[in-house]
């Protein structure tokens, strides 16, 4: 090892001083013991075949890679209508007043229409109230991290994004 590193510093000081390369060192001779030992190159780790980079997609530097535990992970077939629907992928399109009481229009991510009560139930979470400005939703938080499990979610009829166009 110690013969190994003084061949090194003296190969670094000739190529610096501009004289003769001292060839590099032989790998060690396999031994009785694991014949096979020097005839196995060093293993390098190869990059995935499906890997490729787009600068344009790239990642918000500022999310947790780990995620934040409010995005549900789909996991099989998804019921029809408003109990396959989560509370990220629903947006509050109108607020009706019916016999009952208030209703919500929401759309889905299939852009269809769905017409929600209160107490009606999500894929993570259920409808808790339907006000005028839109809903009020208690959504299950699936973090194993956090101390709280239930969080309220406003979706409201006017939000910041729709105000954007």
């Amino acid at each position: 090892m110690r013969s190994t590193l003084f061949a090194f510093i003296a190969f670094l000081c000739a190529s610096v001083a501009g004289g003769a390369q001292i060839p590099p060192t032989p790998p060690p001779a396999p031994n009785a013991a694991n014949p096979n030992a020097a005839a196995k190159p060093p293993a390098t780790p190869a990059p995935p075949d499906n890997y490729s980079y787009d600068p344009s997609g790239r990642r918000d530097p500022f999310v947790s890679l780990l995620g934040t535990g409010l995005e549900t992970k789909p996991t099989g077939k998804r019921a029809e209508g408003v109990p396959g629907l989560a509370v990220s992928e629903i947006s509050v399109r109108g607020v009706m007043q019916s016999r009952g009481g208030l209703v919500a229009m929401v759309q889905g991510p299939d852009n269809k229409t769905y017409v929600m009560h209160t107490g009606d139930k999500l894929i993570d979470g259920t409808v808790k109230a339907v006000t005028p400005q839109g809903l009020v939703i208690v959504q299950e938080v699936n973090d194993p991290l956090s101390l709280v499990k239930q969080r309220e979610v406003r979706k409201l009829l006017r939000s910041f994004e729709d105000g954007k166009q």
